[in-house]
């Protein structure tokens, strides 16, 4: 993949954020601003946003959305990494995870 090609695909990944984004705060504010890990402020951004609005922030050449898994604790709880294999461990660790990423998510908002 070469660059123009990369760029391309980050303007791509961009707009389909933007508009999942939108039509989430619209759907159901709170529970957009908990999955997108977005503070109050910026749900009202985006959900002002005109379509055009939304393209012309899309075509940058950096990623908008990014990781919120930015610990390795996390990372080894959703990929079950050094586990035991018992069954349940799955569930019960994608539930830990989603904790730990919460009580991240409010400390943003």
């Amino acid at each position: 993949m070469n660059t123009e090609q990369m760029f391309a695909e980050i303007r791509d990944a961009n707009l389909n954020y933007l508009m999942l984004a939108q039509s989430l705060i619209r759907q159901d504010r709170s529970e957009a601003v908990f999955r997108l890990g977005l503070n109050e402020e910026a749900a009202d951004l985006l959900v002002r946003l005109s379509s055009t609005q939304l393209r012309k922030l899309a075509t940058g050449n950096t990623l908008l959305c990014r990781f919120r898994i930015d610990d390795d604790m996390v990372w080894k709880l959703l990929t079950n990494q050094n586990i035991s294999s018992r069954a349940d461990n799955e569930s019960t660790n994608r539930l830990h995870a989603n904790i730990l990423m919460a009580g991240r998510t409010s400390e943003v908002v």
